[in-house]
């Protein structure tokens, strides 16, 4: 599996050139105390950064050649009046490994993937590349390419582990198999680039939404459970980093699945997940697969369903001494509860939930909930106080979820609006909710969720008998514009 081409900032085995500019910045600190201090600097800011001496060590080696957006602004608040360079990092656009592309002004949304793309066919003889996307771009910021293009492109690059096959294919899983007596041994390389995979789907969703995704992550997936089968590990924290990134990839694809309607492939992968936290022995993916569990069961009316499943995550959760992840799961019960029609054991959750969260974050929380700040923490509420059928008070929560959202993290802009829109149609505020889905429909160029498109239909059914008031009337024109080009 030696490298034949490679992208910039693909995991490889290649050395990585050390930042020597990092190192004598951290000065005398020990790497632990530095990361100490950068997550101190983050709450400065209101950011989340989930730093330890492991992650100072990699920038300090090269192998993070360039921080991702949240450690970007952490950093140049610590060094104020320095760019990323100045700090021994690469250009962000090296970094991505190519430039932008033009895309025809009416690429379709189902059309065939690129060549080399998990899924699509590739020209024989073609070896594949590596590397690392940015992250999510403001929404003024124009994108000359299709969306599509990028999803698939970034996803193939994420996972190819720097050979002429992928991992699937090395493991006989693709028409570039090879025989199983020239396997190698699953090494570092190789979970790595599952650990990327899963940081790239997170990011993307964070941007898109899960129906755009959902088909070109599937493979990386069966990658890694391929490699998870083999049983050919090196070393044993190395088959437990596999385990747990094949879980977390597990979640992650089930999440794309939940957010694009598709609740029984959700329920099938969360149940992987959780299957390979028991196998591996592992409290934090345990805990986080019942989390998306319980979220699946609130949004498919199996409200019970969702307060067992968040109970048993709480139980898995203490072992890994996450506030943050307790505050989130008394959130996922909380949704249950509230689905049961159950007030008051909503409000002892909901109390929980916010004693965990005030303990503020730490370095034990795990980095999928990289999420889960204030706006969440609003937006979870919104949702318990609309299934209780508190619609002002719902849509207070939703409002200033909404309002605190940073604007790069699309989807969840675009969802926490559709809220907001939804509960003020129930609240008898029409021409506030059509104001509100006007916004929502504004991001949908930028996003593809199920979830969303479900809400806004739901806000235009609650507002067409309000069609005379001001504002109504414009919106569902333009709601139902849009769902007739969709």
């Amino acid at each position: 599996m030696a490298s034949s081409s490679r992208t910039p900032g693909a995991p490889s085995a290649r050395p990585a050139h050390p930042n020597p500019v990092f190192r004598r910045l951290r000065g005398s600190r020990s790497p632990g105390e530095f990361a100490t201090a950068v997550r101190r600097a983050a709450r400065e800011i209101g950011e989340q950064v989930s730093c330890d001496a492991r992650y100072i060590g990699r920038v300090e080696s090269g192998e993070i050649r360039c921080p991702n957006y949240a450690y970007e602004r952490v950093f140049l608040h610590m060094f104020p009046g320095r760019t990323l360079t100045d700090l021994g990092f690469a250009a962000r656009e090296d970094v991505r490994g190519r430039g932008r592309r033009p895309a025809p002004a009416d690429t379709p949304h189902d059309a065939p993937l690129p060549a080399g793309t998990p899924g699509a066919p590739r020209p024989p003889g073609t070896a594949g590349t590596a590397g690392t996307p940015g992250a999510p771009e403001p929404l003024s910021t124009p994108r000359p390419h299709s969306d599509i293009d990028e999803e698939s492109d970034v996803l193939r690059r994420a996972f190819m582990i720097g050979g002429p096959v992928t991992a699937a294919a090395a493991l006989g899983h693709g028409p570039d198999s090879v025989p199983a007596q020239r396997r190698r041994r699953v090494g570092d390389a190789e979970v790595a680039a599952v650990e990327e995979a899963v940081r790239r789907i997170r990011l993307l969703d964070d941007r898109h939404g899960g129906d755009g995704l959902y088909q070109q992550a599937a493979q990386p997936l069966r990658a890694a459970y391929a490699l998870l089968d083999s049983g050919t590990a090196a070393r044993a924290s190395t088959a437990h980093r596999l385990h747990a990134g094949a879980g977390e990839l597990a979640i992650s694809v089930g999440w794309l699945a939940h957010d694009s309607g598709r609740f029984d492939e959700a329920r099938s992968h969360y149940a992987e997940a959780l299957a390979t936290a028991r196998v591996a022995g592992d409290p934090g993916l345990e805990a986080h697969a019942f989390c998306n569990s319980s979220f699946l069961a609130r949004d498919a009316g199996r409200h019970r369903e969702a307060v067992r499943t968040a109970q048993a995550g709480q139980q898995a959760a203490r072992e890994v001494r996450s506030p943050r992840l307790l505050a989130l799961l008394a959130l996922r019960e909380a949704g249950g509860w509230a689905g049961l029609g159950d007030r008051s054991s909503c409000e002892q959750s909901l109390a929980r939930a916010h004693g965990h969260f005030a303990r503020g974050p730490a370095g034990t929380d795990p980095e999928w909930m990289s999420f889960f700040a204030e706006p969440e923490l609003e937006a979870l509420q919104a949702q318990c106080w609309s299934a209780l059928g508190e619609w002002a008070r719902a849509a207070r929560h939703a409002r200033r979820a909404a309002t605190l959202q940073d604007h790069r993290f699309t989807r969840n802009l675009a969802l926490y609006r559709a809220e907001l829109a939804c509960d003020l149609a129930r609240a008898g505020a029409p021409d506030e909710a059509a104001a509100a889905g006007d916004e929502v429909l504004a991001l949908l160029g930028h996003v593809r969720s199920s979830r969303i498109h479900a809400m806004l239909a739901d806000t235009a059914a609650a507002l067409r008998p309000h069609r005379a008031a001001s504002g109504v009337g414009g919106f569902l024109e333009r709601y139902e514009g849009a769902a007739h080009r969709a």
